[in-house]
């Protein structure tokens, strides 16, 4: 098989998005994500991590500030990206560096664990991406948002213009991992929080404040919170934003090629 690379209108892409940056929104989303990488990683320590397509490192600097591993690695796509890491005072970060998207720079079984959170939709070529990762780490958390649902075809446009190439649910990430000779030890699914809701509306729409929209912003996450509980299966990926595993590598793999 040819040696995929990543496209130039991506890379180019993803370098002037971080030089866009947008602190305390990343910040705010980071927050939620590190917690849930700790949540599903419960239980289990980790003495060496790696973060695959680190962003601006906003996700690092939690899990640095409550300790979750001695020693953090990070590889990105992107210059300004890089630069916003090694910016940081992560504690314990060892090193930083750019790649091309598929090929990390590291000898085989190098890490404990991999993060690699909200970047597979973003994957052309998402396969290759797993498989090298599994030569590099034994552990994995990893986190999508849950972007399918009914109609997802007419909303191409929308999800393009975050860069969503791919979309998921629970079940097609599970099967893609499971394919992949992944196996999945630990999940969760989980909303956005009102706390991020509230910062979409007023600051990046520009939206009025106002108690009765605070309420309405509470109220549906409440609703919609309960009915994911009592709903089972079916309602729960009706309703969540985002789905975290944690997997490790066995030696199976479909043969799919």
């Amino acid at each position: 098989m040819a040696e995929e690379k990543l496209s130039g209108n991506v890379k180019t892409a993803y370098d002037e998005f971080y030089q866009k940056h947008d602190e305390a929104w990343r910040m705010l989303g980071a927050k939620y994500k590190a917690q849930h990488i700790v949540d599903v990683c419960a239980g289990k320590s980790f003495g060496k991590v790696l973060e695959v397509g680190a962003g601006d490192g906003s996700i690092l600097k939690y899990l640095s500030d409550q300790n979750f591993a001695p020693e953090y690695h990070a590889v990105e796509i992107s210059d300004s990206g890089v630069a916003h890491i090694k910016s940081r005072d992560i504690k314990g970060l060892r090193s930083v560096q750019e790649f091309d998207g598929y090929k990390l720079p590291f000898e085989d079984n190098s890490f404990d664990l991999i993060i690699l959170s909200h970047v597979l939709e973003h994957v052309e070529h998402e396969r290759l991406l797993l498989r090298e990762m599994k030569r590099v780490a034994s552990h994995f958390a990893i986190e999508v948002p849950l972007d399918y649902k009914a109609g997802v075809d007419k909303r191409i446009k929308h999800f393009l213009a975050y860069g969503h190439i791919n979309v998921y649910t629970p079940t097609s990430l599970r099967y893609l991992l499971m394919t992949e000779g992944y196996e999945v030890e630990k999940d969760l699914t989980s909303m956005i929080e009102p706390e991020v809701t509230r910062f979409n509306t007023y600051i990046n729409q520009k939206k009025p404040k106002s108690l009765v929209t605070n309420l309405k912003i509470a109220a549906e996450y409440t609703v919609k919170n309960t009915l994911s509980k009592i709903g089972g299966e079916k309602a729960t990926e009706r309703y969540a934003n985002a789905y975290t595993v944690l997997c490790k590598k066995t030696d199976k793999q479909a043969d799919i090629f």
